[in-house]
């Protein structure tokens, strides 16, 4: 037995050194390059740092987890290689849009008769980091669908003047008519997605379906697929909708957005007053904030005099948009109905958002392989096949500042599914 025990011992410290010995040669290979910053060229093309070409990483690789790639990424990663470009760099390059529209690939696409049948529509809610929403949008841009952007009022000027750069120089994409200051878990941040929702219902897009997005999410189809995906659902809605549990004490109280000097909380704050129950005998459901709804359903929420109803009543609960959707797909009579006495839709059900919660990995699905905020994974680059082939629409969350070669890669993996469905 104490032989065994030593031979245990002395494997585990050979494949340590290994190990050792393999990172320092990945780190050799790899910084002997030097990283350059975003910046606008000399000739004034927008140019991103791509640390997969400076570093030599092949996405297909890392795609099959091959260890040396996998160990190129995580050095990188390490080393924190990856630089935040300023928001003023999509500043200066949407000043020339002509030259941001070809540099940046918007005027390359090609549009299917199939896609173009069936128009997409979009609610972006952003705050930062410009760089990162430009490159979301062109992941998902499509000349024939449409894009409302939501930026938060208390969002910094040069983000503001980006997101008004990318609108003007994108003919289907526009900045939504009202602007919310957005707060954590208020009714702001449903108002904002709203907001956005009654614009597109006025563009000449005739959509089919519209999904909403944050600043980090990433797609993880390309837009025929998700086409092929949503006209499976026959008018049938994609949301999380779950019996509330514990979750009721959210609207059973008034919740205060504001303290006494008239002054924001950083989120809505609980007070001991009781909440009446919600109008029209409304049966309450929670999910997420996030959503994939049929152009009737749209419709639906915007002119019905029970959805304004049931929004008035959740002005003072606690995070709404988390109910709001959730409820509403389940009220008898509107367009998708999903009935009440169908079983919960979770977030594994509902392919609109892939996320990890810290408390599920290893029982539902893998560990982490990024870093948590709030119990919730910023995924990195070990996930990337898991991401691609779970069947999902949309990661949520990515972060470059976490893990900048995942987003380089499913942008790598995107446009490779593209030109090959461009070729069959």
């Amino acid at each position: 037995m104490r032989r065994l025990w030593l031979q245990r011992i002395l494997t585990k410290v050979i494949a340590f050194f290994i190990i050792l010995i393999l990172l320092v040669y990945v780190s050799t290979i790899v910084f002997s390059n030097e990283g350059h910053l975003n910046t606008l060229g000399s000739t004034g093309i927008f140019e991103r740092q791509r640390l997969t070409v400076e570093y030599g990483i092949n996405c297909s690789t890392v795609y099959d987890m091959e260890p040396l790639e996998v160990g190129k990424c995580l050095v990188v990663r390490k080393n924190k290689k990856y630089v935040e470009p300023p928001d003023k760099n999509i500043v200066n390059a949407t000043s020339d849009c002509v030259r941001f529209a070809v540099s940046q690939g918007f005027k390359e696409l090609q549009v299917s008769e199939f896609e173009r049948g069936f128009p997409l529509a979009y609610s972006l809610v952003v705050h930062k980091n410009a760089d990162l929403v430009e490159r979301l949008l062109r992941a998902i841009y499509m000349p024939h669908n449409v894009y409302c952007i939501h930026y938060d009022q208390k969002s910094s000027d040069d983000f503001k003047s980006a997101m008004q750069g990318l609108a003007r120089c994108l003919p289907n994409v526009f900045i939504a008519s009202k602007l919310e200051r957005v707060q954590y878990a208020g009714i702001s941040r449903l108002k904002a997605d709203l907001n956005c929702l009654s614009d597109l219902l006025e563009s000449e897009v005739k959509w089919k379906y519209v999904i909403n997005l944050c600043g980090q999410d990433f797609p993880l189809r390309t837009n025929a697929e998700l086409v092929s995906d949503l006209q499976m659902l026959k008018g049938m809605n994609m949301v999380e909708s779950k019996r509330p549990g514990g979750k009721s004490q959210r609207w059973s109280f008034h919740h205060a957005l504001k303290n006494d000097k008239a002054e924001y909380h950083e989120s809505p704050v609980s007070t001991s007053e009781d909440k009446p129950p919600p109008p029209h005998n409304i049966e309450m459901f929670v999910g997420s904030a996030y959503f994939t709804l049929s152009r009737e359903f749209a419709l639906f929420v915007q002119w019905s005099s029970l959805a304004k109803d049931f929004l008035v009543w959740s002005e003072d609960t606690y995070s709404p948009d988390e109910h709001f959707w959730a409820t509403l797909v389940r009220v008898p009579g509107v367009p998708g109905e999903v009935p009440r006495s169908d079983p919960d839709i979770t977030e594994l059900h509902s392919k609109t958002r892939l996320v990890k919660w810290s408390y599920l990995e290893e029982n539902l699905y893998p560990p982490c392989t990024g870093e948590h905020i709030r119990s919730v994974c910023i995924f990195g680059v070990g996930e990337l096949r898991w991401l691609l082939n779970y069947g999902h629409w949309f990661a949520n969350k990515v972060d470059p500042n976490v893990d900048p070669i995942l987003i380089e890669c499913l942008e790598v993996k995107l446009l490779e599914k593209l030109l090959m469905s461009k070729n069959k």
